[in-house]
């Protein structure tokens, strides 16, 4: 009776790890760093990617937005130098304020933030 109880929970161990170990069709670009210039006001909230050229309508979950209030500009829509992890995905064109971007970068991470803009890497 032991050793079909070893042996059951040796199977068991086995397929969760085939399981975890399997591929996916959906493709995760989590730990992704993302480079490129950040624009925060009440009306925009934009990243510009700098290997691509690409504007994204910024969604915060990291406090990005916080960060950007820190560095204490006297307007809104000042540009800053990111590097973020997060997620690129498909707009939806639900939101009016994101309507005009194609896509959706949700920052989950915040790698660095500085006002000095690198013109080697973003133009």
């Amino acid at each position: 009776m032991k050793s079909k109880l070893k042996l059951s929970a040796a199977c068991l161990l086995l397929l969760s790890l085939a399981v975890g170990c399997g591929s996916s069709d959906k493709k995760s670009t989590s730990g992704v760093v993302y480079k490129g210039v950040y624009k925060f006001g009440p009306q925009e909230k934009s990243f510009n990617d700098c290997e691509t050229g690409t504007d994204f309508w910024a969604t915060d979950k990291a406090g990005l937005e916080q960060e950007y209030a820190k560095l204490n500009f006297q307007k809104p829509y000042e540009p800053v130098y990111v590097e973020v992890e997060g997620d690129k995905i498909k707009a939806t064109k639900a939101d009016a304020l994101d309507a005009q971007y194609d896509s959706i970068i949700v920052i989950k991470k915040i790698v660095k933030i500085t006002k000095v803009i690198p013109q080697d890497m973003c133009n």
